[in-house]
């Protein structure tokens, strides 16, 4: 079940991947900023109640952008648990996602694969999406593509290796993989390195 893997979540290459990094950063600003206060009243000698009462109105300020980023994030978590639409399917609706176990195929029909491992809120992994829907309609026949997000299916991050996200696997007509990149990769460099293997007939 979804939530339940023992895999932990690749992150996105683009960020932090749930916007949950920012908090950190905030409350970095916020301690800046107490501090700065109490030297400057250090520096006017003012009293050392005023100079409590202005680092406790930062500590309070600290605990509620606190208080809004997790409920943020939460309101966030609920939504997409709720929306009966998988995700998937409203961002890039040409692309389907799979569960990540590999397509059964006989022997006569296995192919070259691409396997394309990322979610469909990651930034860069939607820029992927055309990429493989164009590759998918053009080759084939010749070539296999696949795309996981493994936000969705979490045991699937595990069970490939993975990181981050995007990440591209690249296996032979028996199943072995040749290489993997992590990031965004064109089209372009998608075909090059396929012909480096050899798969030029089937390109």
């Amino acid at each position: 079940m979804k939530g339940q893997s023992e895999y932990p979540l690749p992150t996105c290459r683009c960020s932090g991947g749930n916007g949950s990094d920012i908090l950190p950063l905030l409350i970095v600003v916020l301690v800046l900023a107490s501090a700065h206060l109490a030297w400057k009243g250090l520096k006017r000698k003012e009293l050392l109640v005023k100079n409590i009462r202005n680092i406790a109105i930062v500590v309070a300020l600290i605990v509620a952008v606190a208080v809004i980023v997790i409920a943020k994030k939460n309101k966030q978590m609920t939504t997409t648990a709720q929306d009966k639409t998988p995700v998937a399917a409203r961002v890039a609706p040409a692309m389907e996602a799979d569960t990540g176990a590999p397509n059964p195929t006989t022997a006569a029909e296995k192919l070259p694969r691409l396997v394309d491992l990322g979610a469909t809120k990651c930034i860069p992994c939607k820029t992927m999406a055309p990429i493989l829907d164009d590759l998918k309609k053009t080759y084939a026949g010749k070539l296999e593509v696949q795309f996981i997000d493994v936000w969705e299916n979490p045991d699937a991050g595990g069970k490939y290796g993975i990181k981050v996200i995007p990440t591209q696997i690249f296996y032979d007509a028996k199943g072995e993989e040749l290489f993997r990149h992590e990031g965004f990769f064109s089209k372009e460099d998608i075909l090059v390195k396929w012909k480096e293997f050899g798969m030029q007939e089937n390109l």
